[in-house]
């Protein structure tokens, strides 16, 4: 059997075991372990002395203690309530529109967002101070879960995002860049719902009555509550970017600041450190298992020469670049349905990396390709957070919204999903959307 066919059965027998709901991190151990067995006749010694080195190679990588650094920053914002800072301070200014609390709830994911990381983080904790001011106004059970479950999305998409700093670990992309990147399409995305929002109280306004309209001590108070949680996003982006703290400097100095407005300000005490602390951890273990059965069945699908020869084939088709994107893409949301968004992140971007930077896209540089297709793979990731049937987020509002059907949720993620493929389409066509600041930043 050639080494492509290996490949390939192993790629197979992974989706084979997910879909029996083996954990993502021991379903890739086992197949990196197999492509190693199948490649040496049976022989365990590559295997043996790849698995000696693998651990220690990958995490004694610098760059990867982000992740717990950003993971903590969620959980003070988490346990210190500085969500319904956010809420409070974006319904003061919306929530007099029709439709304008949901609204309010899109800002406030995105602005919890900023100083999270983490998309189901968000949604659970939006959802939290969100659905019951939405209950409370009349809201309906569609337009309110349904909001929350795309929102929450946003905390993957408004940097500081894990799923990209695991991309620039995978592809040795610059993280500050990245994040740069990404605060563009995810202002869109952000306003993109507001949009459909708006679109749907028009249709039905009864499914988003206005409320009463705050007073401009409401609001000069509520923006006044809310400025320390924007001063650590600029702390933690221009500090990355800027040059005078690298990633995890800047991600300790976030971390720290979030604790201390957490208990200065959200009122947090021992046992909501002592959450914070166990959160993270049991956030950063999940997803170091499955960064290390990632490295694994990299490097067994590596020796099988599946993503080298896939690659090759592509750049030798003939087709047309745009098409292979597409499709690409369209892999993407297909696994969206079965799979969460770091399990697809690791899992694809060894084999569709390489296919990308072997393209030309509007003759653009190899950096600046590299950075557009990570704001893309995230764009589409965070739609497999909210689409049926697995939508990860769609079951963290289910779980908060007992009495709505998981059914009236889905069908009220349906609209939002409309802008998320249009926006994809136009950061498709249009990729300065995602380069412009890296570049007017650079400059």
């Amino acid at each position: 059997m050639s080494g492509m066919a290996i490949g390939l059965w192993i790629f197979a027998g992974l989706l084979a075991l997910l879909a029996i709901r083996v954990h993502v991190g021991v379903g890739m151990l086992i197949g990196g372990a197999a492509g190693f067995l199948a490649m040496n006749a049976g022989d365990p010694n590559a295997l043996l002395f790849t698995m000696n080195h693998l651990a220690y190679a990958r995490f004694s990588n610098y760059d990867l203690a982000v992740i717990p650094l950003f993971m903590l920053m969620g959980q003070f914002a988490t346990h210190g309530g500085l969500s319904k800072a956010l809420f409070r301070f974006a319904a003061a200014f919306l929530g007099h529109w029709r439709g304008g609390l949901a609204m309010a709830a899109t800002g406030a994911c995105a602005g919890f967002g900023a100083i999270c990381g983490s998309s189901l983080a968000t949604a659970a904790t939006m959802a939290q101070v969100a659905l019951p001011e939405l209950r409370r106004h009349g809201y309906s059970g569609r337009l309110s879960t349904g909001t929350l479950a795309a929102a929450g999305t946003l905390g993957i998409m408004i940097p500081p995002s894990v799923p990209l700093v695991i991309y620039a670990v995978l592809t040795q992309e610059s993280i500050g860049k990245l994040f740069v990147a990404a605060m563009i399409p995810g202002l869109i995305a952000m306003l993109g719902y507001m949009v459909v929002i708006r679109i749907l109280v028009t249709l039905n306004p009864n499914a988003g009555p206005a409320g009463d309209q705050a007073s401009w001590s409401e609001r000069m108070a509520a923006t006044v509550a809310v400025l320390p949680v924007m001063g650590v996003f600029v702390v933690v982006i221009v500090g990355i970017y800027g040059g005078w703290a690298n990633p995890t400097e800047a991600a300790s100095i976030g971390a720290a600041a979030c604790g201390a407005l957490a208990v200065v300000k959200g009122g947090m005490r021992w046992a909501g450190i002592k959450a914070s602390l166990i959160g993270t951890a049991h956030a950063t273990a999940m997803i170091f298992l499955v960064l290390l059965g990632a490295d694994l069945l990299n490097s067994g699908l590596a020796i099988t020469q599946l993503p080298t020869e896939l690659a090759d084939w592509v750049k030798n088709s003939g087709l047309p670049p745009l098409l292979v994107l597409i499709a690409i893409l369209v892999v993407y949301v297909l696994l969206g349905c079965v799979m969460d968004s770091l399990a697809m992140i690791l899992l694809t971007i060894p084999i569709f990396y390489p296919m990308i930077m072997g393209l030309d896209f509007y003759g653009m540089s190899a950096g600046d390709k590299s950075v557009w297709f990570g704001i893309l793979a995230l764009m589409v990731v965070e739609i497999g957070l909210v689409h049926p049937p697995v939508g990860m987020n769609l079951f963290i509002i289910q779980k908060m919204a007992k009495d709505v059907p998981y059914l009236e949720t889905a069908k009220g993620v349906m609209p939002f999903l409309a802008s998320d493929f249009i926006r994809i389409g136009f950061l498709v066509a249009f990729p300065a959307l995602s380069l412009w600041l890296v570049h007017t930043m650079a400059g």
